[in-house]
């Protein structure tokens, strides 16, 4: 029976059944018992163990050195192997589950074995070989988890509300490393022995910067955004890590901070509470308009877009729309509508479509010249939607009456970051600054606690996916 066992277990499998009865004569049967303890984690080995019938429980100490365990040894599967070429430690606890028969054998007696009978030294040679390079694919694999087994998630550009929301919806489930460094060549070191990474809008994930994580044993990109355009998706396809995204997280959050700049620059709330702060309560040069009755145009009619078309319908304004793939506007005084019809009639642009080759500029000095004198424009999506010199050019003419941008095009080197005590070097950007007709906000359109809260949910389930093996592959959970 024994000899059996043995033949199938790699080290012995090509041993001839003289060889076989040779190893078998050298092992120790042991009956055990439920809760008897083999041997214990940290422990020096001096044999190798194989289990004939029952089950054993490996077990491993955690953060509070309880057990855990963390595998099953079954019928036919061999503990201890490294022992047999010295005194090594006990990387496990093994704990008896019920009645069991197994068998060791010292380390004395298999190098006395492998003296005598040279096949056995062959064989193992070839063996050992496999052996260590599966154990450098385990390691791995462990060095992706802590202590307590749980997944380790890497954060790049995390903020306090950042990791906040996601210690409050993670429940202990992962174990989370928040790095303040955005993700770049420079700081991909960082990510070393985790499995997933969690990225924001900033994050560069070029081709090169993905190249490296895939040799570095990254298998999935989480974006804690809707936007993944600073991900190169061909290159995580063809390293086969997985990307995805948080497609819709609260399209109310972006779409009221959409309208608030509208009405804080119709009726210049920044400058009256600016002129109210040094005693100046003068009402020139304050006047606005009613938001009743006036022209809107949404360029973007997705989850965000059809919230600021409700509340712009709620206002009363007439409200044309263009969408890629328009649907049926039941809403009164709403109607879909051509791009061109858009920038000739409305008083009120804003944005609200992903950037893609085709969005790229749709704001450019071609659409500013066709809009109303005047007209007032809003980008809570993405800065590349606008042409920023364009901009700045129709704000001096005129042509533009005012702007309201959540998001910049080269906000890359700025957003998120404190640079009070700086000089802004992006020309343009620190042009837009001075205008009085103008607000940026530091894309922040998406900071309500609803939303963050939304995020980290839709991230960690995405993860949880992820590890149960329904997100193999790349461009997940709305990347195309």
């Amino acid at each position: 029976m024994l000899e059996e066992i043995l033949k199938n277990i790699e080290v012995f499998s090509a041993l001839d059944s003289a060889s076989l009865s040779t190893v078998a004569a050298r092992m120790k049967q042991i009956q055990l018992k439920a809760g008897d303890v083999i041997c214990n984690e940290g422990e020096p080995g001096h044999s190798m163990f194989v289990l004939e019938s029952g089950e054993l429980s490996v077990q491993k100490r955690g953060k509070d050195k309880t057990l855990v365990e963390i595998a099953r040894l079954r019928p036919g599967e061999v503990a201890g192997i490294m022992s047999l070429f010295g005194d090594e430690s006990r990387s496990a606890t093994l704990i008896s589950t019920g009645e069991a028969r197994l068998w060791e054998i010292s380390n004395e007696d298999f190098q006395a074995l492998v003296q005598s009978t040279p096949q056995i030294a062959h064989q193992l040679l070839k063996v050992l070989s496999r052996y260590l390079r599966e154990e450098t694919r385990i390691v791995a694999e462990l060095r992706t988890r802590d202590v307590e087994n749980r997944l380790k998630i890497a954060f790049f550009d995390s903020k306090p509300y950042t990791e906040e929301a996601f210690k409050d919806k993670n429940e202990d489930k992962y174990a989370l490393q928040f790095f303040e460094s955005r993700l770049s060549m420079e700081t991909l070191v960082m990510a070393e022995g985790f499995k997933i990474v969690c990225a924001f809008v900033n994050d560069t994930l070029d081709a090169p910067v993905v190249k490296k994580l895939a040799a570095m044993g990254i298998e999935m990109i989480a974006m804690r955004c809707a936007g993944y355009n600073n991900v190169d998706l061909a290159a995580c396809k063809e390293h086969g890590i997985t990307v995805a995204n948080v497609p819709a997280y609260s399209p109310h959050a972006v779409a009221e901070h959409a309208v608030a700049l509208m009405l804080s620059l119709n009726r210049h709330i920044t400058r009256a509470h600016s002129r109210v702060r040094e005693g100046n309560f003068s009402l020139n040069g304050l006047v606005g308009f009613d938001m009743y009755g006036k022209t809107a145009g949404v360029i973007g009619a997705g989850k965000i877009g059809q919230c600021v078309i409700s509340i712009l319908a709620g206002f009363g304004c007439k409200v044309l729309v263009y969408d890629k793939f328009p649907r049926e506007q039941t809403i009164p005084n709403v109607r879909n509508a051509s791009l061109d019809e858009i920038f000739t009639q409305s008083d009120i642009i804003t944005l609200h479509a992903p950037l893609i080759p085709e969005t790229r500029h749709i704001i450019s000095r071609e659409s500013i010249s066709k809009m109303k004198r005047g007209v007032m424009i809003i980008n809570t999506s993405r800065g590349g939607l606008l042409d920023a010199h364009a901009l700045v050019d129709g704000l001096v003419s005129g042509q533009v009456g005012s702007a309201g941008l959540d998001v910049y095009e080269e906000e890359k080197d700025y957003f998120f970051e404190d640079y009070s005590d700086m000089i802004l070097k992006d020309d343009v950007l620190a042009r837009l600054t001075t205008f009085h007709n103008v607000i940026v906000t530091g894309h922040m359109a998406f900071l309500t606690r609803e939303a963050l809260l939304n995020i980290a949910d839709v991230t960690l389930n995405n993860v949880l996916e992820f590890e149960n093996g329904l997100r193999m592959g790349s461009m997940k959970n709305g990347l195309a």
